[in-house]
């Protein structure tokens, strides 16, 4: 990355340097093309000189494309607190009325997320006080659309908590459709309904909501956590989550 941005950089020196000269001869071209060669000269062997400069601005670019980023982010994060905590269609883990959310944009499949599950019901059972807004954020093909649609459509059979923890108990990606069904049935669904309560227009809109939501804020791998007005992306560790939940939301570490 870092290699096409210097060159882009060099670049922008040869093409100011393109524009500067013609100014300074646009009636000489002889005198132009000779200038333009001296100047193209000076750039080049300053550059080889201060390797350090590309490297600064670089770094200065990337660094104003990240705050520009972060910025966009917490101004989303901001305008869609109400879709973010208080959407009716997202499920609730841990005290549905804790006076500190924590929420996760994850895929069933993500085998971080499911590594990560028994740290986030630890620090439920630590913590009554933690609020854990449920996002299925189905990022890793079909098979995780299917998996998240099955989990939603659950809700009806009231049966999300279990469904949920045996889709993340199950390690690594599901290679066929049929290991949802086997899960779903493992909790006592009824596969008959859930196929069709997984067809239901609000299932596929909650996730598109969700998905929607996540670019918005700058979510692009799970799992994904939002605490207080931190975004905070990847795995947790108890002690990182405390962490974050004592900076953002006040409470004991």
């Amino acid at each position: 990355m870092r290699y096409f941005l210097a060159r882009a950089l060099v670049t922008g020196l040869v093409m100011a340097v393109a524009v500067i000269v013609p100014a300074q001869a646009a009636d000489a071209p002889a005198a132009k093309a000779a200038d333009r060669a001296a100047m193209e000269s000076i750039v080049h062997d300053y550059l080889m000189q201060h390797p350090e400069v590309i490297i600064q601005a670089v770094q200065s670019y990337q660094e104003s494309i990240e705050a520009a980023k972060d910025k966009a982010a917490h101004e989303a994060l901001a305008k869609n607190q109400a879709q973010l905590l208080n959407d009716p269609a997202t499920q609730v883990a841990g005290n549905p009325a804790g006076d500190c959310p924590v929420v996760e944009f994850f895929d069933n499949q993500c085998p971080y997320c499911q590594a990560n599950e028994p740290v986030l019901q630890a620090l439920l059972k630590q913590d009554g006080r933690i609020k854990l807004v449920l996002k299925e954020f189905p990022i890793l093909g079909p098979i995780s659309t299917i998996a998240a649609k099955a989990a939603l459509a659950s809700v009806k059979q009231g049966k999300y908590a279990e469904f949920h923890a045996a889709l993340l108990a199950h390690k690594g990606h599901y290679d066929k459709e049929s290991i949802v069904d086997e899960i779903a049935k493992s909790v006592g669904l009824d596969l008959d309904r859930l196929h069709k309560d997984m067809e239901q227009p609000e299932v596929a809109k909650e996730i598109d909501r969700n998905l929607e939501l996540g670019r918005a804020l700058d979510i692009s791998g799970t799992p994904g956590f939002v605490i207080g007005d931190q975004i905070v992306s990847g795995a947790l560790s108890i002690d990182e989550l405390k962490k974050s939940i004592a900076d953002s939301c006040k409470l004991k570490g």
